[in-house]
């Protein structure tokens, strides 16, 4: 079993109580999908500009995640027919999932649920 932790951003914290991520990661599908198990063991909330993000890694580690995924709508957005690249809450989101990468010793991926059509989750190490 994969000891999972998720990353998601302010801006939707109030928005979305993350039903499809931790649904996709139960049934491991969309970027949950290399897993054959898998089981959340914590959610943290990014606060602009990204500051914290390597220390919420690292506490996610410490806590047993062997694997880090940033929630899709930090780099994506919900288009007419479907989630679409680009517009997502995080300008800066491959810089801040370098730094976490670079603060932990797993896995660090860019995306949960609702990934746009052709994306193949971008893993950093």
């Amino acid at each position: 079993m994969a000891n999972i932790g998720i990353i998601r951003c302010e801006k939707n914290a109030q928005r979305c109580p993350l039903t499809n991520c931790i649904k996709s990661l139960r049934n491991t599908q969309q970027a949950f999908s290399d897993y054959e198990n898998a089981e959340l063991i914590g959610v943290f909330t990014c606060h602009c500009p990204g500051d914290n993000v390597a220390n919420l890694g690292k506490i996610l580690q410490s806590k047993g995640a062997e694997a880090i995924h940033m929630c899709t709508c930090t780099f994506a957005s919900k288009g007419e027919e479907g989630w679409v690249m680009g517009d997502g809450f995080c300008e800066n989101i491959d810089d801040l999932i370098q730094q976490l990468s670079e603060a932990v010793d797993v896995p660090c991926v860019k995306g949960t649920a609702h990934l746009p059509e052709d994306y193949t989750p971008e893993v950093f190490k």
